[in-house]
């Protein structure tokens, strides 16, 4: 981050109208601005270890080096210092989102999860969380088998009847402005909850939310979207 509090960012898709609609929602938030894109893997790299970005927005499918891989180079073990990237793409398969979030990504979104969620998961990133769009979250987890509903394992830290309810939601596949607007709260006290929940339940990121929800019977089934 600049010495500003501007989110850097780096965008790196084939499709030059993808990138313009990222540089016009992204340039258009008073904390972030786009510092350079790239049309493939390769200069995709090179622009990433030159700048070096607080947050690298990557499609999977790209020429000469795809997007996981670019992720596992910036973002897994062996990069130093790693960066934040997060993976955006069309294509909807669970093949990809465990191998991007295997290698590193700071967040999986569909490019049509609209502006709102983008701006969400870069400030995600930046703080440290894995923002995954809800759709991919609620999907997955509806081919979970949950052992037995409300028997699941207790939280290490017991919640408050609110962030219950936020967890319920987070599980149906809302998006932290979708439950704000649910319960009728700020979006920072959505991300308040959010973060307390991730920490009593000893998770990483709303996937580890969602999972808890549903093994304990927070979330039926009929309220997976």
């Amino acid at each position: 981050m600049s010495g500003t509090g501007t989110i850097r960012v780096l965008l790196a898709d084939d499709q030059e109208t993808i990138r313009a609609g990222f540089r016009l929602v992204l340039d258009a938030q008073p904390d972030m601005t786009v510092i350079g894109e790239a049309a493939d893997g390769v200069t995709a790299l090179g622009a990433a270890l030159k700048l070096r970005p607080d947050v690298l927005l990557a499609d999977i499918r790209m020429p000469g080096l795809d997007g996981l891989e670019l992720t596992r180079r910036l973002a897994g073990p062996g990069a130093d210092p790693p960066l934040r990237v997060i993976v955006v793409t069309t294509f909807d398969l669970d093949a990809y989102v465990h191998t991007a979030l295997r290698a590193g990504a700071s967040g999986f979104l569909l490019k049509r999860s609209g502006p709102t969620l983008l701006v969400e998961a870069v400030r995600a990133a930046m703080s440290g969380d894995a923002l995954i769009s809800p759709q991919i979250t609620a999907r997955m987890l509806h081919r979970l088998v949950p052992p037995v509903l409300g028997e699941g394992r207790p939280p290490p830290e017991p919640l408050t009847p609110r962030e219950e309810e936020v967890a319920t939601l987070v599980a149906g596949g809302l998006s932290n402005t979708d439950i704000g607007e649910e319960l009728f709260i700020s979006l920072a006290t959505v991300k308040s909850h959010v973060a307390s929940l991730q920490r009593k339940l000893d998770v990483r990121n709303r996937v580890g939310i969602a999972a808890w929800a549903w093994e304990s019977g927070l979330a039926p089934t009929d309220q997976i979207r």
